[in-house]
């Protein structure tokens, strides 16, 4: 190896190691602020941290105290700061970051990047009115900056200033009329302050200029069937499954606007389609078909529920609603294991199944256990009939 070549070696390995004690030993002065820049741009965030540790803070302050600006070993405070700031922040040292870009400002830097960073910090950490302050001291720099208004935006929202934030999002869909992201936003500010028509009419015009997600069509979509406009919600919605057939989330609103209209078959056939791809629907899809009126077919999903509590309760109620009390009635172990006759309608029903099925004495000793008001009346009305089946049989065969 060239002689030559070892004072470059030793100085790598001093900007490696981060040690001041080994460079000054080979006589090389290293710039540690540089020396965490490159850190920094290289991704080493930890090295460029303790670079910059390798600082004297204070002695560096004093030094600058009894120098020129113009002096050539002038100590550039605010550079150590905002490094240290951007070091931080990659970390997700929050606090920390924050408190050095501040330390920065208070030495003199004035780039709104340093504004910025403060601004994204400060509303992570839900100091939003320090973000909005940020962002307002950044300058005319940002204002070409798009994802400045949906910070403000936000910020202004999560502080109540609704008014506010919907004029920010105005002022920036005048400024970059191309960016429907805007729109967007303001659709959702308009659904959660109740606004539906309103954020129906312009939710439209932002889908009709873009392509649009799932999520958009079904908030949009449900913006429409909670201002009253069903059949413009329906046809949406319909337009919406055409684009997105399998999208779960768009079956169920659908299904859940045409329960609105009170078509029922509809819904019920839409839920059905859903729970081939979300099992989890079958019980909504057999109980749909039960209102309906279709009940053979609500007992042919019922049968394909793998949740057997909510099975069995949905049974319990078709067997009732077919008349099949026998069926019902023999039920009650079944129940008894899942632990369902703690639920007080479920009680209800199978006693009524019972008494239905002429096992008056089985009926009594659950309607005897019923303590909630509504059930405590229908149960006396149940005894009631009993007791008059018991002295007129031939009323109850």
């Amino acid at each position: 190896m060239p002689i030559n070549t070892l004072p470059l070696i030793w100085f790598l390995l001093a900007v490696m190691t981060g040690s001041a004690a080994y460079a000054q030993e080979q006589d090389t002065e290293v710039d540690f602020l540089d020396l965490a820049a490159l850190m920094l741009r290289d991704g080493n965030i930890d090295r460029a941290i303790g670079a910059l540790d390798q600082i004297d803070i204070e002695t560096e302050q004093q030094a600058n105290a009894e120098r020129d600006e113009d002096d050539e070993d002038w100590f550039d405070l605010g550079r150590y700061w905002a490094l240290r700031g951007t070091a931080h922040q990659r970390r997700n040292e929050a606090e920390l970051a924050r408190d050095a870009f501040n330390q920065a400002l208070d030495a003199g830097r004035t780039d709104a990047s340093i504004y910025l960073s403060i601004a994204q910090i400060s509303f992570g950490l839900e100091d939003y009115q320090q973000a909005i302050d940020a962002v307002e001291k950044a300058g005319r720099e940002v204002e070409r900056i798009a994802s400045v208004y949906h910070l403000k935006a936000q910020a202004n929202w999560l502080l109540g200033r609704h008014s506010t934030a919907i004029a920010v999002l105005d002022q920036a869909d005048k400024i970059f009329p191309e960016d429907h992201s805007f729109q967007r936003r303001k659709v959702f500010f308009l659904i959660e302050l109740g606004l539906y028509q309103q954020a129906a009419v312009l939710g439209e015009v932002y889908l009709n200029a873009t392509a649009g997600s799932a999520d958009d069509y079904v908030a949009i979509g449900n913006a429409l069937r909670q201002s009253g406009q069903i059949d413009e919600a329906l046809m949406f919605l319909e337009t919406a499954l055409i684009k997105y057939p399998r999208n779960v989330t768009i079956k169920k609103v659908l299904a859940h606007t045409y329960i609105d209209q009170g078509s029922l078959h509809i819904a019920a056939d839409i839920i059905s389609e859903a729970a081939l791809l979300d099992p989890e629907l079958l019980p909504e899809a057999a109980e749909l078909y039960r209102r309906a009126g279709q009940i053979y077919r609500a007992l042919a999903l019922n049968s394909e529920i793998s949740d057997q509590q909510a099975k069995l309760k949905q049974r319990l109620a078709i067997f009732i609603e077919l008349s099949r009390f026998e069926q019902a009635g023999a039920m009650e172990n079944d129940l008894r294991r899942l632990g369902l006759l703690g639920n007080e309608d479920v009680r209800y029903a199978l006693a009524y199944a019972l008494f239905k099925s002429g096992e008056f004495e089985r009926a009594e000793q659950h309607l005897s256990l019923l303590t909630r008001t509504d059930l405590f009346r229908k149960a006396i009305e149940v005894r009631r009939a009993m007791q008059e089946c018991e002295d007129s049989v031939w009323k109850c065969t």
